[in-house]
């Protein structure tokens, strides 16, 4: 398993550092934040990226995307973890993306893949419904009959409020789990905008008696393992944004350490400073080498089910911890001011605590991960 980028890889890596640090810095957000801004992001950096093609690189050629791996995705999102930049990357781009691009062939899906690739549709998937991941604690049904209805709430979904359809989660009258696509301007669907903490978006989705064709079916030989393969690998694409924004925390925490003066010395030689910006270097290199495990995994074409969800709940506990810790040392060592909203290190921490959340926080995936190994 090969733990580098190659070479095309470091080139979009690149490519993405050059147009979103000068794009979308932390001060971009600050000020879609302050505005309180209608979609939660910039929408001419979006097109941007759609033009670069990162919106299509896991959608295949002959739906006008570029059919790349997951791994080339990966590099995007950390970079954009990097400056918190807000977008439907890892929404529709990569989870709901993934999600069509491996459920069984049909009009609806071919025809949401092109308009995806062409950055005319968004698409978000809707699956928690409870107060901490539980992706199979359903209360979403599907009602049996020959015209079947949609009724139920998800909440905390990603881009909810900006998406035109939704993956929804539900259980039939079987209590089977089933995927179906749904048009957010449908009748009965109601969405409502929640402001977050960490000023990205995400919504609460009503689904009042929607009528649900069966065209809208997202098929599957096994939607069980099809589900969970889209959730491990956009736990991994999480653990990449994670990635970002430790890094980026732990560099300006460190540059910080050498400029600081505090009774005539440069803070950075306290030695208890050092220690803990030892400390922080490590469990970067360490999260750093569970993301690169995860994505090389899918790169070289695994189709373990069991081994990318050991690898991905790997990935997204050994992130969220590290990005939980980064996030808490930097405002601590920047003192004072790294308290206030004025300075930026503030913005790392508030979405550090979301995403250490989104789909299973280390606990949840220490004990997925004790579970996968039998224990």
């Amino acid at each position: 398993m090969s733990m580098v980028l190659n070479a095309e890889q470091c080139a979009t890596q690149a490519a993405a550092k050059k147009l979103i640090q000068a794009r979308s810095p932390v001060l971009a957000l600050r000020k879609l934040r302050d505005e309180k801004a209608d979609r939660g992001f910039d929408e001419s950096l979006w097109q941007q990226m759609v033009e670069l093609g990162w919106a299509g690189i896991l959608i295949p050629e002959e739906y006008g995307g570029l059919g790349l791996s997951p791994g080339y995705l990966s590099v995007v999102l950390e970079e954009c973890g990097r400056t918190l930049a807000a977008s439907p990357l890892w929404s529709s781009s990569l989870f709901a993306t993934y999600l069509l691009v491996h459920c069984a062939d049909s009009a609806i899906r071919r025809d949401t893949l092109a308009a995806l690739a062409a950055g005319q549709c968004q698409v978000a998937v809707a699956l928690e419904e409870r107060a901490r991941h539980a992706p199979y604690d359903i209360d979403t049904v599907l009602s049996a009959g020959e015209h079947s209805t949609l009724t139920g709430r998800k909440h905390f979904v990603v881009n909810g409020h900006v998406a035109d359809k939704f993956i929804v989660s539900c259980r039939d009258a079987h209590n089977q789990l089933r995927l179906v696509l749904v048009d957010a301007a449908h009748k009965g669907v109601r969405v409502e905008r929640n402001w977050m903490v960490d000023s990205h978006n995400s919504a609460t989705v009503y689904f009042d008696n929607v009528t649900i064709t069966s065209e809208q079916f997202l098929g599957s030989a096994d939607t069980v393992q099809l589900f969970d393969s889209a959730l491990d690998v956009a736990r991994l694409g999480l653990a990449a944004e994670m990635l970002g924004s430790a890094s980026e925390a732990f560099e300006r925490t460190l540059a910080y350490l050498k400029e600081r003066e505090q009774f005539g010395v440069i803070i950075g030689s306290f030695q208890g400073l050092k220690h803990r910006a030892a400390n922080m270097f490590v469990e970067l290199e360490l999260a750093r080498s569970c993301v690169r495990a995860g994505f090389s995994y899918l790169d070289e074409g695994g189709s373990d089910a069991t081994q990318l969800a050991k690898l991905a709940s790997i990935a997204k506990m050994q992130l969220s911890q590290t990005l939980n810790l980064v996030s808490n040392e930097s405002v601590q060592m920047h003192g004072g001011i790294g308290m206030t909203d004025e300075h930026e290190i503030g913005f790392f921490l508030k979405r550090a605590r979301v995403l250490e959340q989104l789909l299973g926080d280390d606990v949840f995936h220490v004990d997925r991960y004790a579970e996968l190994n039998g224990y």
